[in-house]
């Protein structure tokens, strides 16, 4: 369970190119955050007003009206939403000049899947911060340590596979157990480590500065704890 506040936001992915946008799609929802699509920046507008809390993932080359023609749109409606580029190799000057605009980040493609839900989370976070006030602390659990401890040998495996962006069927098949049994031990990763969503799980572990997980980096199992 999540000791932060329930807010509806979503990730609204606008990118040209519809493979790209159904694999953001789908690495986003994995991740357990609220996603919207939209293969143009017209298409977006029509759909969005400034109340709508989340943030973009906005790709910078698209036709008729570009990734930097969009925020400076929503810039004229006087909107703050979080905005992360998607960008080329040869983007790079347009992609500073995204940010001295006031962009939040921008991510170059192909992009890196743990970064982008790591940047994606970030950005979801300011948003939540300016519309609502929200202290970053209550995005930061302590005592990550003596939480990972609470889990046990089974659980700190499966959270090892979900920390390297494996799905359930494939983490079942690895440790040769059922789907639902993987599924159980997601739902106590959680409860345990008091995230509500994957995405949530990701942000965690990277403000803290782990990766993943190793055997030998484990705390010591409680003794209680049943697998």
């Amino acid at each position: 369970m999540s000791d932060s506040p329930a807010i509806e936001q979503t990730v609204f992915v606008i990118d040209d190119d519809e493979a790209v946008r159904d694999s953001l799609g789908m690495l986003l929802r994995t991740a357990g955050l609220q996603v919207q699509l939209f293969k143009s920046a017209r298409a977006f507008l029509k759909r969005f007003s400034r109340e709508c809390s989340g943030c973009l993932i906005l790709d910078i080359r698209m036709p008729v009206m570009s990734g930097l023609d969009l925020q400076d749109e929503l810039y004229k409606r006087r909107c703050r939403i979080p905005i992360v580029f998607l960008t080329g190799h040869g983007d790079i000057p347009m992609a500073v000049r995204a940010l001295k605009k006031g962009a939040f980040d921008f991510i170059e493609k192909p992009h890196d899947g743990q970064r982008l839900v790591l940047a994606t989370c970030h950005a979801l976070r300011a948003d939540a911060e300016q519309r609502y006030g929200m202290s970053a602390s209550l995005h930061s659990p302590p005592d990550l340590a003596e939480r990972l401890a609470l889990l046990s040998v089974r659980e700190r495996e499966v959270l090892a596979h979900i920390l390297k962006g494996r799905q359930t069927r494939a983490i079942a098949e690895e440790l040769c157990v059922s789907v639902k049994t993987v599924e159980f031990h997601r739902s106590r990763i959680r409860e345990k480590l008091h995230v509500g969503s994957l995405a949530e799980l990701f942000w965690l572990f990277m403000t803290n500065g782990v990766q993943g997980l190793r055997r030998d980096e484990y705390p010591p199992v409680v003794a209680s704890e049943e697998e």
